[in-house]
């Protein structure tokens, strides 16, 4: 008799239990439930840019005064964490460790903290792109690791080749806050010309630091028609 996936899925979880990327605990999942309680925990954000309520002026629900001020290319932003120890480590284990159902196990979080908050899906996904050089030394791009898994969960479109980058820049990283908004300007361009006339885009990526890659990808996206633009990033800098 044939056994349906969920039949399949518990043969599997018994043949081949998983360890928690974070505490190593043998159990079903990436991570268990235990270390998702504890790290990734809601609380109130930024609705635009993210950052954690505490660097705010406003509400919770409303606008920080940086962004009040003035407001980034993106309309909203999506998180589940600060980028900070302990949960960077599942980060830094999918970029850098190659540990690949990190993004699965990331897209779940992301789609269940989207519709539990209320948050509007967009209705296409685009994975911030590497530079060919890069891609070519990763193999993968963890962006587009999330996306795919993330658009499945929440019945959208996704395509990973939407965007594409113009020219080689510099590690965000290794550069001060206005240094990265230079390196980052007119660095996206779309793959095939093409219009998203009123089209809400999800831009995916694993995490922001200062804002700037993920706004100059936006503006380029709201060139080409875009009416909405929403950051969806697995973590944040604080």
């Amino acid at each position: 008799m044939a056994l349906g996936r969920a039949a399949w899925r518990a043969c599997l979880d018994a043949l081949l239990p998983c360890a928690c990327a974070l505490c190593g605990q043998v159990q079903r999942e990436v991570v268990c439930a235990g270390c998702a309680q504890d790290l990734l925990p809601v609380v109130p954000r930024c609705p635009v840019c993210g950052l954690p309520a505490g660097r705010s002026a406003g509400g919770a629900s409303l606008p920080c005064a940086g962004c009040r001020q003035a407001a980034p290319s993106f309309d909203a932003a999506l998180t589940l964490g600060d980028y900070a120890p302990p949960q960077d480590s599942l980060v830094l284990a999918l970029k850098f460790g190659g540990v690949l159902p990190l993004a699965g196990w990331l897209a779940a979080q992301l789609a269940g903290r989207m519709v539990r908050s209320g948050f509007p899906a967009p209705a296409l996904l685009a994975p911030v792109p590497l530079a060919p050089r890069r891609l070519a030394t990763r193999g993968f791009n963890q962006a587009w690791e999330i996306a795919r898994p993330l658009a499945r969960q929440l019945g959208v479109r996704a395509d990973p080749v939407l965007l594409r980058r113009r020219r080689e820049t510099s590690a965000q990283s290794a550069l001060d806050l206005a240094a990265r908004g230079r390196n980052v300007q007119d660095a996206f361009a779309l793959s095939v010309p093409a219009r998203l006339d009123g089209l809400h885009v999800g831009l995916v990526d694993d995490v922001m630091t200062s804002g700037a890659t993920l706004a100059a990808a936006a503006r380029t996206l709201k060139a080409h028609g875009a009416a909405r633009v929403t950051v969806l990033v697995a973590l944040r800098t604080p």
